[in-house]
């Protein structure tokens, strides 16, 4: 961690992918059709959310498989389009009515899942893997395509009713819509604007943790945006809610798509106006100021009582980069 040449926030996960989505291909059904039929088109299949990614020596990488792969043949919708690549389609597909029989209930509940699971019908070398797991090994562009295929699948999984007539709702423009069958209203995928505030006072960073977080852990805090609100007063509210702060000046600093299961991370600066700390219970199980060499040395020597948030998450993009030097205090 004493390495300045490398910001941290250039490399968050999730964002960053380049793919070209091609969103002027998502109403023509013959032009995805064919690009679906063409020999070089590839689908990445989920299970029950689990992306497939076939684990090399030189580490996870998609498991992208032919449009004619009979582990495919599982998927009872048509694939989402997510875009082309060298103009070759890529499309997702949720496999989740396949039953494994070693988890015919789906993956085992907790904090993450820690199981892998192998389809007979493909090599032994590929899993569906809980992208939490797996997130910060991956490249940008994989992370970035396991996001958006997660966070749909589980957008159409919650939403197969129309909201404003409550009649049954079906795909439609390459899976980017849902048309309702009873009024013919028009539903789009929403994605859930979230806070993640590094509050600074002085030299030292304010850190929180859940009751529900394995022993040791703390992180950012964060909430969810409410109606009306600017980021700025939302990172005044949630950091005065939770902790009994007030915070001074706010600048944005960095965002990341959260597909957990549709959130957009914004992380944002703020300037605590007092140190003295009064948690709401029923939001946090502590909290507490940590100085910048404390932090830095967290991260280059794990110990038990103070576990900075995981790789891949954005609350540990902004805290190395806070410790690093490379964001100022708001």
């Amino acid at each position: 961690m004493t390495q300045l040449t490398t910001n941290p926030l250039d490399s968050i996960t999730f964002a960053g992918g380049t793919r070209d989505r091609a969103d002027r291909l998502r109403g023509d059904d013959g032009a995805r059709a064919a690009l679906l039929a063409a020999p070089e088109a590839r689908v990445l299949p989920l299970w029950r959310g689990k992306p497939l990614f076939a684990l090399t020596e030189d580490g996870p990488a998609l498991g992208w498989l032919p449009a004619d792969a009979p582990a495919l043949r599982a998927a009872d919708e048509p694939p989402i389009f997510m875009g082309l690549e060298g103009g070759a389609g890529r499309f997702a597909a949720d496999i989740s009515a396949w039953s494994d029989p070693e988890f015919p209930d789906g993956p085992p509940p907790g904090f993450m899942d820690q199981s892998r699971q192998s389809h007979p019908d493909l090599p032994e070398m590929m899993k569906f893997v809980d992208l939490r797991n797996i997130m910060a090994e991956v490249n940008m562009q994989d992370a970035a395509d396991a996001a958006t295929a997660r966070g749909m699948f589980e957008w159409h999984r919650s939403h197969r009713f129309c909201a404003k007539c409550g009649a049954p709702s079906r795909p439609a423009g390459g899976g980017w819509r849902r048309v309702c069958g009873g009024c013919g209203g028009l539903h789009f995928p929403r994605t859930d604007p979230v806070v993640i505030q590094l509050i600074t006072y002085g030299d030292k960073v304010l850190l929180g943790r859940s009751p529900v977080w394995p022993k040791g852990f703390w992180s950012l805090l964060a909430g969810f945006m409410e109606p009306g609100e600017t980021l700025e007063e939302a990172v005044r509210r949630e950091t005065m809610e939770e902790a009994s702060i007030p915070v001074g000046r706010v600048r944005y600093v960095a965002s990341q798509p959260w597909p957990f299961p549709a959130s957009l991370m914004i992380a944002c600066a703020g300037e605590a106006l007092s140190d003295e700390i009064t948690i709401d219970p029923t939001e946090l199980e502590a909290a507490r100021w940590v100085g910048r060499a404390e932090l830095l040395d967290a991260m280059e020597n794990p110990r038990p009582d103070l576990v900075p948030a995981r790789q891949g998450a954005i609350a540990r993009a902004v805290l190395e980069a806070w410790a690093l030097g490379w964001i100022e205090s708001a």
